[in-house]
């Protein structure tokens, strides 16, 4: 009795709700959580076993989260997550779920448009791209490694209309971080003059997708102690 009580956990597992997860499916979209529709859906091979695996960007469907702005109407803010799903052979296998680490694509953003998400597969690593018009961009980049999908790489622009401020891009492999700064305060656009810094930094333990609560709010410089 023993040995069939446990496999039916790891079969099934329990998320912090309690609520029974299939792990394993004969079709991807068996693996979406109730309560939960597909937002977009990307294919890939992310863990180099040439099978097709699937990215799910799912979305919240409750009513309870849909409010009346005055001037766009009715607005869906249920927030988004992430469901990864590995091919293996003839059945699918889930391999990360985080129900609700972006925002949703109705948020207000002041006097400019919120940021704009698209999570994208590139050479098989996973970028969850936030593009934020005249003021700039930044780019996460997880790869899928020690049984996991870890940050590898973060890339920001910070803009000024067509120009570029300031921009950053972290190499979380070999723990370095470049800082571009333009200091031609009267460039237009394309006729600026960077400023290059390089700095070395630690890293405590690897930087998880499954962990990332809220994309808004993380910062993963934060997370950056220096050089020893």
């Amino acid at each position: 009795m023993r040995k069939i009580i446990f496999i039916i956990f790891l079969a099934i597992g329990t998320n912090s709700f309690g609520q029974a997860i299939p792990k394993t499916a004969k079709s991807p979209t068996e693996l979406i959580p109730i309560g939960y529709a597909v937002h977009k859906e990307i294919r890939g091979d992310l863990n180099k076993d040439n099978q097709e695996d699937y990215v799910f960007i799912i979305k919240g469907t409750d009513k309870g989260k849909f409010v009346n702005d005055e001037q766009r109407g009715q607005l869906d803010r249920n927030r988004r997550g992430i469901i990864i799903v590995f091919k293996n052979q003839d059945q699918y296998e889930l391999s990360l779920e985080n129900r609700d680490c972006f925002s949703s694509e109705n948020e207000d953003g002041g006097v400019y448009f919120a940021p704009e998400l698209d999570v994208s597969i590139n050479k098989g690593n996973i970028h969850v791209h936030y593009a934020h018009g005249r003021y700039g961009f930044w780019i996460y980049n997880f790869r899928y490694q020690n049984s996991d999908f870890e940050l590898i790489g973060y890339d920001s622009s910070q803009n000024r209309g067509p120009v570029v401020e300031r921009s950053i891009s972290i190499n979380f492999l070999t723990k370095k971080m470049r800082i571009s700064e333009n200091i031609n305060q009267d460039a237009e656009g394309g006729d600026e003059k960077f400023k290059e810094t390089w700095k070395k930094f630690t890293l405590s333990k690897p930087i998880k997708l499954r962990e990332i609560a809220d994309f808004d709010s993380f910062d993963p410089q934060s997370l950056l102690g220096p050089a020893r």
